[in-house]
């Protein structure tokens, strides 16, 4: 019995021990979270900036300076050396609107915005296909979250060399998450592909196909 009782001493845990261990988890996880705050404060800030020279470029977008540099609000004044978003997507149903990269931009990457993913076509080529990946689920840079809410007849618009090109999705699928996406669309349609990891679920990811239905 004494052994016993010894034994039972010695796995317990100190309330020392415990309150240590709390604090840690406490601390880790609001540094995460200030991390996410200041993440997409600074993603906000850059995503105004990019909008501005986009407006005042719009005549330039296919002379995008790629290089990306620390600038003041001196330098931001000047337009001169930040890398402008060459087109707009949007979703009004999920209050959706993100500029994206030239496809040949090193912030052409699902780890800094929306992807254009290479092999796409440009909305103004006819039959082509526009094809867009980003992350889900959370975090500052899960641009796609909220594309599960979509449905087939929903609105998508893209706004490319001062035109908007307007979509309705027509087919939603999903496909194992193997770093290869098969995409099923109608070659005689000009159409828009979204990429995005299924909600709930990062062993596969969602396809949404939408089709050109009217420009302005």
């Amino acid at each position: 019995m004494v052994r016993n009782k010894k034994l039972n001493r010695k796995k317990r845990i100190s309330p020392n021990t415990v309150a240590l261990i709390g604090a840690f988890v406490i601390t880790l996880g609001g540094f995460f979270s200030f991390y996410n705050f200041i993440s997409d404060k600074r993603l906000q800030a850059y995503d105004y900036m990019n909008e501005q020279i986009y407006e005042k470029k719009e005549t330039e977008i296919y002379n995008v300076n790629t290089t990306e540099v620390e600038t003041t609000d001196e330098e931001v004044n000047t337009y001169s050396d930040i890398e402008s978003y060459i087109g707009y997507l949007e979703i009004p149903k999920i209050n959706f609107r993100r500029g994206f990269y030239n496809i040949d931009s090193n912030l052409n990457t699902v780890e800094s915005n929306i992807e254009i993913i290479k092999g796409s076509d440009m909305p103004n080529i006819t039959n082509g296909n526009l094809i867009i990946a980003g992350h889900s689920g959370t975090g500052w840079k899960a641009f796609f979250k909220d594309l599960y809410k979509l449905k087939v007849g929903d609105e998508v618009i893209v706004t490319y060399a001062g035109i908007n090109y307007r979509y309705k999705i027509t087919n939603i699928y999903k496909e194992q998450n193997t770093g290869t996406v098969s995409i099923k669309r109608n070659y005689d349609k000009t159409t828009l592909t979204l990429i995005t990891c299924t909600k709930d679920d990062s062993s596969t990811q969602t396809i949404y196909i939408a089709e050109l239905y009217a420009t302005e």
